[in-house]
């Protein structure tokens, strides 16, 4: 599987962007994606998951209400709508792509995503 990340870029504060997570090869129906971030200096950050249906969604405390997971399986990509964007949001977003071990709370972990994009840059100006 390999995954591409996109729609990154500058906004200013309460501003709106949307990422793009596209996937090629092979999507097993067990599997969630994910989108995690990472600031400088800082470890890598779960943001949301969405389980390969869309039934099964997650999202962190600090994004509910402001960011939404959403995902095309005919296009094999899966979006994150950010709205009210924020400085503290600035960081590179990563999608990945693992199989639910567990309740969908174990999503939460990096640990169990198999693979990873290549992540793209979001910046939140004041």
């Amino acid at each position: 599987v390999q995954l591409q990340a996109s729609g990154g870029g500058l906004v200013q504060a309460g501003g709106s962007l949307r990422l793009s997570c596209a996937a090629s090869g092979s999507s097993f129906s067990s599997y969630y994606t994910g989108w995690f971030r990472q600031a400088p200096g800082k470890e890598r950050e779960f943001v949301a998951t969405i389980s390969w249906g869309g039934r099964g969604i997650r999202y962190a405390d600090s994004v509910k209400g402001r960011f939404t997971i959403s995902r095309d399986n005919g296009k094999n990509t899966v979006y994150l709508q950010m709205n009210s964007l924020k400085p503290e949001d600035t960081a590179v977003y990563y999608c990945a792509q693992g199989a639910l071990k567990g309740t969908i709370r174990t999503m939460d972990s990096p640990s169990v995503y198999d693979y990873w994009g290549q992540g793209t840059q979001v910046t939140v100006s004041s």
